[in-house]
């Protein structure tokens, strides 16, 4: 069986590796080298968020409609909340604070120091919704793909990063380690046994599985969705399963 933390590995890995290639090469990745990754990424992303969200309906048909309505009614709710509580426009000020450093890194002037780096860099890398939600996912049921992909587009902006920070964007692995491993051994730990104690992972999965699916559609630049407000959602789902069971 995986540690609980295998996708937060895959994604340190990630980040490692493209920040040491990003280093050695000198140089950006292709326009058609950078599409076919953004191909790649998109197709992995709609595989393995359908497939974790139809391993988790069980039952008959009947059953499995219902856990699908409860899912959409529990995505929708969990908007609203999302919303309300700002979380996607919290998720967008860290994203613009730490591109602002690195549009200011790449102008001519002075060295940016390994702080200012490692701070932009982390940051970056620990706002998005997708490493929480794949963190969750780790611990929860060990499936790992969504931070793997992560790990693949950390590893990627990494590569670029490092003509601006050069080595310190590689620090920028230890915040990711420590906040996306945190979510996982707690998930692991503490909020499977009680999910499974009442029958509501798969609810939590089902879910999560569609906001998986949801981020392909910002990879392949589809749609544009504010996936960080839908994160409540995971905990709506097995709350409307608890009443309606």
């Amino acid at each position: 069986m995986l540690p609980a933390m295998f996708g937060t590995i895959l994604n340190v890995i990630g980040i490692l590796i493209g920040a040491i290639v990003g280093l050695n090469r000198g140089k950006p990745l292709s326009r058609s080298n950078e599409s076919f990754f953004q191909v790649m990424l998109g197709v992995f992303t709609v595989f393995y968020g359908l497939r974790l969200t139809w391993g988790s309906l069980q039952g008959s048909f009947p059953q499995i409609l219902k856990q699908l309505l409860i899912t959409v009614v529990a995505l929708m709710i969990g908007k609203l909340l999302g919303h309300f509580l700002k979380i996607q426009e919290f998720s967008n000020s860290l994203g613009r604070d730490a591109r602002r450093r690195i549009d200011a890194a790449g102008n001519p002037g002075p060295k940016p120091r390994v702080s200012e780096g490692f701070s932009a860099c982390a940051a970056l890398f620990c706002a998005g919704p997708l490493g929480i939600l794949g963190a969750l996912q780790d611990g929860l049921s060990g499936y790992f793909y969504p931070l793997a992909v992560k790990g693949v587009m950390d590893g990627l902006a990494a590569m670029a990063f490092v003509s601006f920070f050069g080595w310190s964007v590689m620090l920028a692995a230890i915040p990711v380690l420590a906040f996306q491993g945190t979510i996982a051994l707690a998930s692991v730990q503490y909020l499977r046994p009680f999910l499974e104690s009442y029958g509501l992972l798969d609810s939590v999965n089902a879910t999560g599985g569609l906001l998986v699916f949801s981020v392909s559609l910002v990879i392949l630049g589809l749609k544009r969705i504010e996936l960080a407000d839908y994160l409540p959602s995971l905990a709506v789902a097995p709350l409307l399963t608890w009443l309606f069971k």
